[in-house]
């Protein structure tokens, strides 16, 4: 099942460019485009949603590992809605133009797990979006990507059903890429989350590792070489 998450947002093309990124990255984007929808959505007894769901039978809102909300909002704007998100006990990551500090406390003061500034890079998004899911618990308990299922919470991998010995620094660099699966990473960005800022080796160590996954897993044609970026993890199906 993938995790749902909730995007409030009234600009459609904004919404669009997030949900189809949210879906690439493997979770399941429920859209809504005003402040008073997403406020009778909150406060419905049933709290179901099939409208704009793209889901048969519609969408329950506490089955919502997390929301990203605009500020700016028609009807009610994003702070109005705080409230309501947090009767429905649904975390809150604020993405809004508003980039003044005053903007930013209120928002983090009201309850907002993170603040992010309009425009951001997608990359930055669904890093900020995995560390408030492992912080409150709602973060994904597995990845499958084809025949190959991560258990996060017990650290392996298996394909086909067999168990799949990764070493410690192959095991993290696959979760990074499947975390954020369909989305480019330079290989300085690799060495800075897997192997640390203080690392002084070269970025071909990089390399090394996604040859060992890829023969390992036989993601040849999964995790892909990027020509003068680095790597992507493909997974369409």
């Amino acid at each position: 099942m993938k995790t749902k998450i909730l995007v409030i947002e009234d600009d459609s093309s904004i919404s669009e460019l997030i949900c189809m990124n949210l879906e690439a990255a493997g979770y399941e984007a429920v859209s809504i485009a005003d402040g008073l929808e997403a406020e009778r959505f909150l406060r419905g007894s049933g709290g179901k949603m099939s409208e704009n769901s793209g889901t048969e039978g519609g969408i329950d809102k506490s089955e919502v590992a997390l929301a990203l909300v605009d500020v700016m909002l028609p009807g009610k704007d994003g702070f109005e809605l705080m409230e309501d998100l947090q009767a429905a006990d649904i975390p809150v990551i604020y993405l809004t133009a508003k980039d003044d500090v005053i903007s930013k406390v209120h928002g983090l003061k009201a309850g907002a797990e993170d603040y992010i500034v309009k425009p951001f890079e997608i990359l930055e998004l669904l890093v900020r979006m995995e560390k408030v899911l492992k912080r409150t618990g709602r973060s994904r308990q597995q990845i499958r990507i084809r025949d190959v299922v991560i258990d996060l919470k017990k650290h392996s991998v298996t394909k086909g059903g067999a168990q799949v010995q990764l070493k410690p620094l192959e095991y993290e660099l696959l979760v990074t890429l499947a975390e954020s699966r369909n989305v480019a990473f330079s290989r300085e960005e690799l060495l800075n989350r897997i192997w640390g800022m203080d690392y002084v080796g070269e970025t071909r160590t990089v390399d090394v590792h996604i040859g060992q996954l890829r023969k390992k897993l036989d993601f040849h044609n999964v995790i892909r070489t990027i020509s003068k970026t680095g790597y992507r993890l493909e997974d369409m199906e």
